[in-house]
């Protein structure tokens, strides 16, 4: 495996695990989206989750394109995997930004152990996939 297909391969695990964290975390708390252009309710986050998201994790359609691209890149090289990779990780980045609760969760006095942890690893894994998604994809 090359190193920019074996680096991918590792950042996106991280951010899949990130995903799968946030999903957990946000239903058994009931943590609902909540952006400056819509907002849901924690009553419904569980199936507001497959199409929405929750504050810590993105829809589960776009959880399982990443799993699905993953598990493509780990068999090997594959161009429209890797372009997948950068794409989603290039959407999370700003999705992360836009959740009231990441932003929250991202300041000192907003912080919690867990929800910070998923929300700061998912973030840093996210914006490493767009990068190397990105390289990986031009050359």
């Amino acid at each position: 495996m090359t190193s920019s297909r074996s680096a991918l391969v590792a950042v996106s695990g991280l951010q899949l695990a990130a995903d799968l964290a946030g999903q957990v975390l946000a239903l058994r708390r009931q943590r609902a989206f909540d952006t400056p252009v819509l907002a849901g309710d924690p009553a419904t986050v569980g199936r507001d989750s497959w199409w929405a998201g929750t504050a810590l994790s993105p829809p589960a359609w776009t959880v399982a394109a990443h799993g699905w691209a993953l598990a493509r890149l780990v068999a090997g090289p594959d161009p429209r995997a890797t372009a997948v990779l950068g794409w989603v990780g290039a959407a999370l980045v700003p999705g992360y930004l836009q959740e009231r609760l990441v932003r929250q969760r991202l300041r000192s006095p907003g912080t919690d152990r867990l929800e910070t942890a998923v929300v700061a690893g998912g973030l840093a894994a996210a914006v490493a996939m767009a990068v190397l998604g990105r390289r990986a994809a031009r050359a």
